[in-house]
């Protein structure tokens, strides 16, 4: 026997992480089966991209005046192996898109000639304070849309058809009252001419505002317009808009997007303060928000994304114009359970979000019908049944429980069962119980086909 002390403080998860466990994570299993089921129809395929990158890439891509690189990455120094080695900086990934682009530049994409349409679901990383729906290793939805030129990446379709379908994806969650809000922020051109003008507009009035605000009034300025400070709130709103500044061509690309959404029946609303955090955005941004009151505190964004047409030549590839978005998975979950009335994780939900109950639950009676109970499981499992396996060791009310648990029907089975090739099996919902011969067991077990449109 160990003689090692008992520590006096167990591990537990690091600050800002955590474990997800069944029967949760069925409700993550069927948001992410319905986004790849939502993105098939739309002609998009998966992405793989590894969970740390160069640090290089998300510097030059992100911007390393943005919050994300300057404060919250996860970053450090891979040691050289050897001594010719150089040792090479490394980030976990704070967020997907610059290293999808990173890969259709590394895979050479480009050179196939037609539209590539990608999703991704998986973690990111970021060293940000914890709260609400906002953890430290969080996990993304995201789609990125992007090619040659020639393949039409850069036409307003991409981007209608990228919100379109964030509609019908959200509409299909059952995510109750979302708005989307756009905006567009032009081209480097536009922004270029817009950023003279809103620094002459900041110089007499950049002081009363917060630090961080201050810092970036000399960094980069349009980033003022996603501050959340409440103080700054009036100043920020009396600054001149991008809107007002876009070339014609910026305009007309703006307002084809918007007639798509018109044609296709998604509303919207113009929103000419919304920015995107991030050095790569162009043209069309957008967020999707939810009602106060939808699980998310004081911050009601859903998920957000927009244009990126100079990233991969920021990043030393080709031009290849593209549109993205990422849904924060973590925060998703958080709105379904709230606008379903249900405020806790713990507390019971909507049986769409959990797990369906197994098909049955094989209770042996007695330790030597064991084996034949795992046999019958065995049997049941190949015809497509779902099924869970007791222990003969169980008295049969704890088997009872067991199974109404987990399962709509209980299949008992005694040394008399074995012997003439029968089970008994009873009914949850209705409380029948029947004796079923062994060969008809699969048929009698099987779900009712659901009757359409129910």
């Amino acid at each position: 026997m160990s003689t090692q002390p008992k520590p006096s403080n167990p591990l537990k998860a690091v600050r800002g992480t955590r474990d997800l466990l069944p029967p949760e994570t069925a409700l993550w299993n069927r948001i992410e089966q319905t986004a790849r089921e939502v993105f098939a129809r739309y002609g998009f395929g998966e992405i793989r991209t590894p969970i740390f990158e160069a640090t290089e890439l998300f510097a030059r891509g992100v911007g390393e005046e943005t919050d994300i690189v300057s404060k919250e990455m996860y970053t450090w120094e891979d040691r050289a192996r050897a001594q010719s080695e150089k040792a090479q900086s490394l980030t976990l990934r704070p967020e997907n898109t610059a290293g999808v682009v990173r890969a259709y530049i590394e895979h050479k994409l480009g050179e196939r000639g037609d539209l590539q349409k990608l999703y991704y679901i998986g973690p990111q990383f970021r060293r940000e304070r914890p709260q609400r729906g906002r953890y430290r290793q969080f996990w993304q939805i995201g789609v990125e849309v992007l090619g040659p030129v020639s393949s039409g990446s850069e036409s307003p379709v991409r981007d209608a058809e990228v919100l379109e379908m964030l509609a019908t994806l959200l509409n299909e969650l059952g995510v109750k009252n979302w708005r989307l809000e756009l905006n567009s922020v032009g081209s480097a051109e536009d922004r270029k001419r817009y950023l003279d003008i809103l620094r002459k507009a900041l110089a007499p009035i950049k002081h009363q505002m917060s630090e961080d605000n201050q810092r970036r009034a000399e960094t980069n300025p349009l980033r003022i317009f996603d501050s959340k400070d409440p103080n700054d709130q009036a100043l920020v709103y009396a600054l001149p808009v991008i809107g007002d500044y876009l070339d014609e061509s910026s305009r007309n690309h703006f307002a084809q997007v918007q007639a798509a959404l018109v044609a296709c029946g998604v509303p919207f609303t113009v929103n000419p303060r919304l920015v995107r955090g991030l050095d790569y955005y162009t043209r069309t941004t957008f967020e999707f928000t939810v009602p106060d009151g939808s699980g998310l505190g004081t911050q009601n964004a859903l998920l957000g994304g927009g244009r990126y047409d100079g990233l991969s030549e920021m990043l030393g590839g080709p031009k290849a114009p593209g549109i993205g978005f990422a849904i924060g998975e973590d925060r998703l979950i958080l709105v379904l359970q709230e606008q379903d009335g249900r405020k806790a994780v713990d507390a019971p939900h909507p049986e769409w979000m959990w797990a369906k109950k197994l098909d049955a639950y094989i209770a042996p009676i007695g330790a030597e019908c064991n084996a034949a109970a795992l046999a019958l499981a065995r049997e049941l499992r190949r015809t497509g049944l779902s099924v869970e396996v007791g222990d003969g060791t169980f008295r049969l009310k704890k088997s009872f429980d067991a199974a109404d648990k987990v399962a709509r029907n209980i299949v008992i089975l005694g040394d008399d069962e074995v012997a003439s090739g029968t089970a008994t099996v009873k009914t949850f919902a209705t409380g029948e119980q029947t004796k079923v011969a062994r060969g008809e067991l699969g048929k009698f077990l099987s779900p009712a086909p659901q009757a359409e449109g129910s």
